[in-house]
């Protein structure tokens, strides 16, 4: 269809109206992030110079955000003067506050206690252009903390001092178990595996978010042809940081000795039929409801370097049931150093 002038230049209007907007939503941005961090040094150093903290939040700060609020309106309430407060508190250094970040992402940040936790939500929300909502449930789902429960590579080395693989060649860094599924909204009752795979479908971009850095969809139930038949993996990614293949198999059971051969046997299809020269190992991963140790440990999955399984959650579970999980994990992993310190005789 022919574009008329009048249509093309209503266009050409609205591309410079939409452009002058985002540029004023960045200026608005980063004079919020700095006027708020300013006001929340003000006010820790005036209460470091006055009274207590306990009788400046009752008092004085009320008596700010009441004058505050009837020069300049919405904005100053106390509620939000304390978030600057903290702000100020959690990134007391000017130069570490970043302006690619906004004020509602600041403000979540500012409520992790943790300086290391803190450090990385801040560099993976820049990195991987988090949304305000994206960063709220990662904090929410401990994803700094599970992620350290998967990467065996440090303590292996501080403890164990056993040379392993470098980060960016190691399939577990890149993995982490439970992954947490909550944003598919299934009835854990009553759901079958083919709910679960649409409800990653529908939710990829999500979905990707849990599984963590540089996962690429590939396809949805990919044939591997053979001699005896056809078979079909659940979802197939390509991680462009590992270069290589991610087969996804979903289970809703407990793990069984059934599941880890068929995933060590689409794997051995998939090296034979799909991996191009330039990739690296094939991985598959199993995600199923219930973690299965006798099968983990009695199985190709305990030295594999390709075949993986992960707990995977449908409900949010409260921070103390997520850190229960993790620190299960931190056991395991704690055994496995034990085992290698035998082993080598460190």
């Amino acid at each position: 269809m022919k574009i008329v002038p009048d249509d093309l230049l209503f266009r050409q209007i609205s591309l410079l109206i939409q452009q002058a907007r985002q540029q004023l939503q960045r200026s608005v941005n980063t004079a919020m992030v700095q006027t708020y961090w300013q006001i929340g040094q003000l006010i820790v150093e005036h209460e470091q110079q006055g009274e207590s903290r306990a009788a400046y939040g009752k008092q004085q700060l009320e008596q700010l955000s009441t004058r505050l609020s009837n020069e300049f309106g919405k904005g100053f309430d106390v509620t939000n003067l304390r978030n600057m407060r903290r702000f100020y508190e959690a990134f007391p250094i000017r130069e570490t506050v970043s302006l690619e970040l906004s004020w509602s992402h600041y403000n979540q940040l500012a409520r992790v206690e943790n300086l290391q936790a803190r450090d990385w939500y801040l560099r993976e929300a820049i990195q991987q252009t988090w949304s305000v909502r994206a960063l709220e449930r990662q904090i929410a789902t401990l994803y700094y903390e599970r992620l350290l429960s998967s990467q065996e590579k440090a303590p292996v080395e501080a403890e164990a001092k056993v040379k392993t693989q470098a980060l960016a060649d190691n399939p577990k860094d890149y993995l982490r178990d439970p992954y947490i599924l909550d944003f598919l909204s299934l009835d854990s009752r009553i759901y079958q595996e083919a709910d679960l795979e649409q409800g990653i479908i529908n939710n990829l971009q999500q979905f990707l978010l849990e599984l963590g850095k540089g996962f690429a969809f590939v396809e949805r139930q990919q044939r591997i042809h053979t001699d005896d038949g056809d078979y079909y993996i659940d979802l197939v990614f390509y991680n462009y940081l590992l270069k290589c293949f991610v087969l996804v198999d979903l289970k809703l059971n407990k793990l069984s000795h059934q599941d880890v051969g068929q995933m060590d046997m689409y794997v051995r299809l998939y090296e034979e039929q799909k991996r191009g020269p330039e990739d690296n190992p094939t991985i598959g991963l199993i995600l199923c409801s219930q973690h299965n140790q006798t099968v983990a440990q009695y199985s190709v999955l305990k030295d594999s370097q390709q075949l993986f399984a992960s707990k995977y959650l449908t409900l949010l579970p409260s921070e103390e049931e997520l850190k229960r999980e993790l620190e299960r994990e931190r056991q395991l992993i704690e055994g496995q150093i034990g085992e290698m310190r035998a082993k080598y005789d460190v």
